[in-house]
């Protein structure tokens, strides 16, 4: 989704006679500067594949989130939300690598109405086997851990272009604001061993696919973008592959799965910070033209925090973050720090000579520590731990809890976590 960045005001060349005027004045064009986009706290986002919503969720959702995801099928729901919030974006879930043939994609030897794919099992069964991919002994590729998804063959020109058009058709008769593509993954070892026919290697085999989908995400991108729609891929390990984010982000923004994920089983620092990933996030979100979803695995205080806080590094107008407690997105998420009225962000993020990541806002901070050891930090004067309990200060320090209204001189940041700060109230 793309904004003006400049706006022309134009004088006409020729004379205007007007009661008030005696003369006429002809002037070139003048360009004056759009306002910068706010930086504002990261909003709230719900990724509502997991099972159909309820009224009740409906409801909520239409008050508390900036951008829903459901799945095909929920045109109903999609409908509902516009009428509770005609602010909202609303994308449709896609899958751009698999084909899938389990009950509710297939039913009665037929492919449903509305699809979680691009293209149906059975067409495909019919029409082009050939968009089967096959490893090398010739045996299509079923995907480990998900049963009855079937790889497909992204790299081939009539597969692309038949999802295109079967998508942004769908996307635009239903009236969705666009669609979220699933998969747009770095590496096939995700989901199956298999090394890819006419490759000799997994490498090759990623290579192929990663190609394939680079011209894949360019051609849906431009159709869904002449039809009005936002095209967000859910692209995968950014952080490999430098300029990756920001080409697969061009078509309305992209979803980041594990963002703020820790290194090392759990024992390292955040993997998002590595590499050209953050650089690439932040020059986004800084320009507030695409759209960045992030989502944040949570089954601790301390995710939740990290999560967060590191969204907020990133805030801006189209920066949304929401926390997973469950694998499967059964149930829409919120976390006490989306509640902390952060306000609008005073600065750019920056990073401390420890390592540590902080940025103010106006009416709060934050401070993210990416590393892999436990850093100090110092808050600015007055105020206190915001949402989930904070990190523990150094003996020096004075103690603060979420209830507490004892401002904090310094505090100690284990590695992979951070803190929320806001004024009190």
């Amino acid at each position: 989704m793309t904004s003006a960045r400049t706006f022309a005001i134009r004088l006409t060349a020729g004379c205007v006679v007007l009661a008030l005027v005696a003369g006429c004045v002809a002037s070139s064009a003048v360009q004056v500067p759009a306002p910068p986009p706010r930086p504002l706290a990261p909003c709230a986002w719900w990724y509502g594949i997991g099972q159909p919503p309820t009224t009740h969720e409906l409801k909520v959702a239409a008050q508390r989130y900036a951008v829903v995801v459901l799945n095909a099928d929920q045109t109903s729901a999609m409908r509902t939300l516009r009428e509770l919030n005609p602010r909202l974006k609303i994308l449709v879930y896609k899958d751009l690598s698999s084909t899938r043939n389990y009950p509710g994609a297939v039913d009665g030897g037929e492919d449903a109405k509305f699809l979680p794919s691009g293209i149906g099992y059975v067409a495909a069964q019919r029409g082009h086997p050939e968009w089967f991919a096959t490893d090398v002994q010739g045996r299509r590729i079923e995907w480990k851990g998900y049963p009855k998804h079937w790889q497909m063959t992204v790299w081939d020109k009539t597969y692309q272009q038949a999802w295109t058009s079967a998508v942004v058709a769908e996307v635009t008769r239903e009236g969705w604001d666009g669609i979220l593509a699933d998969n747009d993954f770095n590496s096939l070892s995700h989901y199956s061993a298999a090394v890819l026919a006419g490759t000799a290697s997994e490498a090759e085999t990623d290579r192929k696919l990663r190609d394939g989908l680079d011209a894949f995400l360019s051609l849906i991108g431009e159709a869904a973008q002449k039809a009005g729609k936002l095209f967000v891929p859910n692209v995968s390990e950014t952080h490999l592959q430098p300029g990756r984010w920001t080409a697969h982000s061009r078509f309305g923004g992209a979803m980041e799965e594990n963002f703020g994920f820790r290194e090392n089983g759990g024992t390292g620092g955040l993997l998002t910070f590595r590499g050209n990933e953050f650089q690439e996030l932040r020059a986004q979100a800084a320009l507030g033209e695409s759209m960045l979803l992030l989502v944040t695995r949570t089954r601790s205080a301390q995710e939740d925090r990290a999560g967060y806080a590191s969204a907020a590094l990133l805030a801006g107008p189209r920066t949304c973050w929401t926390p997973a407690t469950t694998d499967d997105y059964r149930d829409p998420e919120w976390s006490a720090l989306q509640g902390s009225d952060l306000g609008e962000a005073v600065d750019a993020a920056g990073r401390q000579p420890n390592g540590v990541w902080t940025r103010t806002f106006t009416r709060g901070w934050v401070a993210v520590n990416p590393t892999s050891a436990t850093q100090t930090v110092t808050p600015p004067a007055g105020l206190v731990a915001a949402g989930s309990p904070a990190p523990r200060p150094p003996k020096s320090s004075v103690p603060a809890s979420p209830s507490s209204s004892t401002p904090v001189t310094s505090i100690e940041l284990a590695a992979a976590d951070a803190v929320v700060m806001v004024k009190p109230e």
